[in-house]
């Protein structure tokens, strides 16, 4: 019972009212060993697979149906990477592999542990902004990171695998499936979101600092795009399960 409460059994919806997204380039044989076998690696040029990490303030989750009284405001950082899972009928469905999640309320930690399977954990995060530069960081600053949202042309990172803004844009998430393993009934769970509004602007990244990641045991980690969206109107599906082979 408990096990098939993790497979996103209802709907749920949301605003995304701040979502800063920062995606690090990693080796293709490096990030392999962090996802399960029936995925692969959405990675580009065939060499660099990303980490995204995806700092999203969060305002009236909920079940789909309740009233948004009745939601959940909170900040959230999950940990994902960008893969592609081709399902029994040969589609190939490009998304996210989730591999940790943080967030500053307990209910919500508690409930994303009873109701998926995002590895979630509590992190007291705060958030401040002035002028253009905003900072959220962690009590012990162990997760932090600072940009600027200024106005003009914004560089892409100094350590960015590529070329141009155009190119980056491809990899920002969130993508519309997310991809868990029940392995308890061996089966991939896919879990399809929905959204509006979504037009992602590039921002400057003063410093940046995830023990989460320093724990992955990775190599070089290369940040190489950092882009804003705001107030983005979110539904998630729910959950179904597709048997893998035995």
């Amino acid at each position: 019972m408990l096990n098939s409460l993790k497979n996103h059994p209802f709907g749920v919806v949301a605003t995304l009212e701040c979502t800063m997204v920062l995606s690090f380039a990693v080796t293709k044989a490096e990030l392999e060993r962090l996802i399960p076998s029936f995925l692969e690696l959405d990675t580009f040029h065939d060499e660099w697979g990303f980490v995204a990490v995806a700092i999203v303030r969060t305002r009236h989750l909920r079940p789909v149906g309740f009233p948004a009284w009745m939601g959940n405001d909170f900040m959230l950082i999950g940990y994902r990477v960008f893969v592609r899972y081709t399902n029994t009928k040969g589609k190939r469905l490009r998304g996210l592999y989730i591999l940790g999640s943080e967030t500053d309320k307990r209910r919500m930690a508690f409930l994303g542990e009873l109701f998926t399977r995002y590895r979630y954990a509590f992190k007291p995060l705060s958030r401040t902004t002035v002028g253009t530069r905003t900072t959220v960081s962690s009590p012990d600053a162990s997760t932090s990171v600072v940009y600027d949202e200024g106005q003009g042309d914004v560089a892409l990172p100094a350590t960015s695998v590529f070329k141009d803004w155009s190119e980056a844009r491809r990899f920002v998430g969130p993508l519309p499936f997310t991809f868990s393993h029940d392995a308890m009934s061996n089966s991939v769970l896919i879990v399809e979101g929905a959204r509006s509004d979504w037009e992602p602007r590039p921002v400057s990244v003063h410093s940046q600092a995830f023990s989460f990641l320093d724990g992955l045991g990775l190599g070089e980690l290369r940040l190489s795009n950092a882009f804003v969206i705001e107030r983005v109107p979110y539904h998630w599906k729910r959950g179904v399960l597709e048997p893998l082979p035995a």
